[in-house]
């Protein structure tokens, strides 16, 4: 906390300097209704604003509206934590509470994306693939199967990031099947992948199911969680007296219901099997064209004795760089997820949350991440049982300076009043100089990444604010308040 004594002298040039300029020209230029909006914002006038940046130093600002805003009534009750960091001199410029444990929400995904650019690389990108087994006839007809190989594509068919969507990958596959002569199918179409056999996992403490009016259910089960407590059941009006068991699931944007709940608390639900959807959707496709198919869509996870294959079509995802830029500029949860599994899968073998858990710690323990404060708990930051600490987050920001992959992580991040999440912050003062990951629950607000000062330099910032009264919209104009100054130094 800062000590306002040091001001003391400059606060009193300003009043004597200033005095008659606000007494006669602020009843000119302003009406009384901005004045008493100003007021309630607690911000300077333009007049005393500009004398304020001639007398005092821009750290000096920083500082005072840190002071300011702890008497604020929107943060004075709040838990709130600020760093500004200079990543060169590797010295905290201004801060509070920087060693407080706070829920960062979505800001949570920083440690997520950065861990699957580590260890998978920018440029890693999912394969789905068409094959064939046996042999095809003169008349065309295959005596053999179709094989969908999966390898767990988290955009597939979903249009994010650029990728395809299942009508495109059919078309694709379609053309594969014309090339190799295949006009009926006497056999099967048998999705493999190992990728999905162990989704039933537990749920992450604390996780957000109710959320601006949406509901969550990140795959796993509620065992030993009570849905009524943790608001996941919801009574649908309209339907028969008996409940009826419904959840959003973050990788479908419509409403489905619950697979099985069996009345003690416990609801089980399962990641919709993407690759399932585009075999069946294959199949209908090839039925229509005149390709008659005479087996069944069936999975099959392992194959102790596996057929030998050809290779028909294969579709690439967009790299993991475009899957983080997407996750990062819409905060997109079913992607984050899909990032934690996938690390888990590629370090475990199981494309599990728990394992996931696993390698992002353990890749953060190796680059030295600040351990004391935090709490992991999902890749997407919905569990309110996440907690990281302000200076963790900026001394993290700051390591990854140096990586080969930064330029593609940095580009990833919002941009003040211009992109993604931060489009309607900064719109004036920081537009286009602030990139940073949001974060958003009832009751939070985060923000941390990088400010572009006017004098060119790059510092590392965290601002977490849980708890606070009032509106979203008060909290934000807090933040830019105590932001802006930072964009002198």
């Amino acid at each position: 906390m800062v000590n306002y004594r040091k001001y003391i002298s400059s606060a009193a040039v300003l009043a004597s300097g200033f005095f008659l300029a606000q007494s006669t020209v602020s009843t000119v230029l302003y009406s009384q209704a901005y004045d008493n909006q100003r007021s309630t914002l607690n911000l300077p006038s333009p007049i005393t604003a500009v004398a304020e940046k001639t007398i005092l130093s821009a750290k000096e600002l920083v500082d005072i509206n840190v002071n300011t805003m702890i008497a604020d009534p929107v943060l004075k009750n709040a838990s709130w934590g600020f760093v500004v960091y200079d990543p060169k001199t590797k010295k905290v410029i201004s801060s509070y509470n920087e060693n407080t444990p706070l829920v960062p929400a979505s800001t949570t995904k920083l440690l997520t994306t950065e861990t699957a650019l580590n260890l998978l690389g920018e440029n890693y990108r999912w394969m789905t693939q068409l094959e064939y087994s046996g042999t095809i006839d003169e008349s065309g007809v295959l005596n053999g199967n179709l094989y969908l190989i999966g390898s767990g594509d988290p955009s597939l068919g979903t249009n994010k990031a650029g990728a395809w969507s299942y009508r495109d990958i059919v078309s694709d596959f379609m053309s594969g099947l014309s090339r190799e002569g295949i006009k009926k199918v006497n056999g099967d179409i048998i999705i493999q992948t190992a990728l999905f056999k162990g989704n039933i996992t537990m749920l992450p403490e604390n996780v957000v199911w109710l959320e601006n009016n949406n509901y969550y259910l990140p795959v796993g089960t509620t065992r030993e969680i009570n849905p009524a407590n943790e608001k996941l059941i919801v009574k649908k009006s309209g339907f028969a007296s008996d409940k009826k068991y419904f959840y959003v699931s973050p990788y479908v944007n419509q409403m489905v219901y619950a697979e099985k709940y069996d009345g003690d608390g416990v609801l089980t639900t399962k990641l919709p099997d993407a690759p399932a959807y585009l075999a069946n959707t294959f199949r209908t496709t090839l039925v229509k064209s005149g390709i008659g198919v005479t087996g069944k869509v069936t999975p099959k996870m392992t194959d102790a004795a596996p057929e030998s294959r050809k290779l028909v079509a294969a579709y690439k995802s967009p790299t993991l760089g475009d899957i983080v830029f997407y996750t990062n500029q819409h905060s997109d949860n079913s992607l984050a997820e899909a990032l934690l599994k996938t690390v888990g899968y590629q370090k475990m073998g199981d494309q599990t949350s728990e394992s996931g858990r696993i390698v992002v710690t353990n890749h953060l323990k190796n680059e030295s991440f600040d351990m004391i404060g935090l709490n992991y708990m999902d890749g997407s930051g919905l569990s309110r049982g996440n907690n990281v600490t302000p200076i963790s987050q900026v001394k993290f920001l700051t390591s990854l300076m140096d990586e080969k992959y930064y330029k593609t992580y940095f580009t990833s991040l919002p941009v003040g009043g211009q992109s993604g999440t931060l489009k309607r912050m900064f719109i004036g003062t920081g537009n286009g100089q602030v990139f940073a990951k949001t974060g958003t629950l009832n009751k939070v607000k985060t923000l941390a990444g990088y400010l572009k000062t006017n004098s060119g330099k790059t510092l590392v910032f965290s601002l977490m604010v849980n708890n606070y009264s009032g509106s979203v919209d008060m909290v934000k104009k807090r933040m830019e308040k105590i932001l802006e100054p930072a964009l002198d130094l």
